[in-house]
């Protein structure tokens, strides 16, 4: 059985893992050019753990301009079997107040022209998903959450915009109409890519606001919601620290296996350059000079 693996993507406000032993900076290339940064590498919990701030180091990189394809892409070379999504929101019901946590459990998506498939080139393929998160890493980080003391809403829909613009006040309150819970711009399309990669993958996010809906609390400065963030990634930290060690060895979701019948192409007429940069992902399927 192979080593578990654990990736995590950074989002605003955290930028690094402190804790972790063994450490190594590894610095990938990909079929679909650079990720964001060098991935850090090392044990947390004696987990081995891959980290990597989704907006570079000094968060640089704006949500329009990510390279989500190379990012996942590196966590499945590096041999990721869980991904944790950590993300700054903002909230959309009363409920969910500024620095609570939210493990969302759907996304509704509002992107545009993002590309969010490695199934092009060539091959095509659809994965399923009705459910798109892990519900296995997604109950571990719930539970973890709690025990670290955090206010932690189990489930809710996450809206993915395109930014880097927040919403106008009318698109708020529409969105709002709709029953979603957060608001933000990034964890859709790491989603997607990962059931495609069958990675388990799963949210943390922090809401750091009411976005532009609730009146009475436009007032929120700058420096609060600073603070809230430097707030929330501590939080995430001491969750992730926990939820490394409760993660099972052996998966049996329904990620381990998306691929299993999404592979429509015929493989005679795949292109061999395709299966070359896709090995990673469809190899256990599709082998090359096949």
């Amino acid at each position: 059985m192979p080593e578990k693996i654990v990736g995590v993507i950074g989002g605003s406000g955290l930028y690094e893992m402190e804790g972790l032993e063994e450490i190594q900076s590894v610095s990938l290339k990909t079929p679909f050019g650079d990720p964001s940064d060098s991935f850090i590498v090392g044990r947390l919990e004696g987990v081995k753990v891959a980290f990597l701030p989704r907006h570079g180091k000094g968060h640089r990189i704006q949500p329009s301009s990510l390279n989500f394809r190379a990012n996942i892409y590196g966590m499945k070379k590096l041999g990721a079997q869980w991904i944790i999504g950590v993300s700054a929101v903002g909230s959309m019901k009363e409920s969910i107040h500024p620095g609570d946590m939210v493990i969302p459990n759907q996304f509704i998506d509002q992107t545009k022209g993002r590309p969010n498939t490695f199934f092009s080139d060539g091959i095509v393929g659809h994965v399923s998903f009705a459910d798109p998160v892990c519900p296995v890493l997604s109950r571990v980080l719930y539970e973890a959450g709690s025990k670290v003391g955090a206010t932690v809403h189990k489930d809710g829909t996450y809206l993915c915009i395109e930014g880097p613009q927040f919403s106008t006040r009318a698109e708020s309150r529409l969105f709002r109409t709709w029953g979603v819970d957060i608001i933000g711009m990034t964890n859709l399309p790491e989603a997607k890519l990962a059931r495609e990669a069958e990675i388990c993958y799963a949210t943390i996010a922090f809401a750091t606001d009411y976005d532009c809906w609730h009146e009475a609390a436009e007032d929120v400065s700058i420096g609060e919601v600073l603070r809230i963030l430097a707030q929330s990634a501590t939080t995430a930290k001491a969750t992730i620290r926990h939820a490394v060690k409760d993660l099972p060895e052996k998966r049996e979701c329904i990620c381990a296996s998306a691929l299993k019948y999404a592979l429509i192409t015929g493989k005679k007429h795949i292109p061999e350059k395709t299966k070359k940069d896709l090995d990673p992902i469809i190899g256990k399927y599709i082998r090359r000079g096949e």
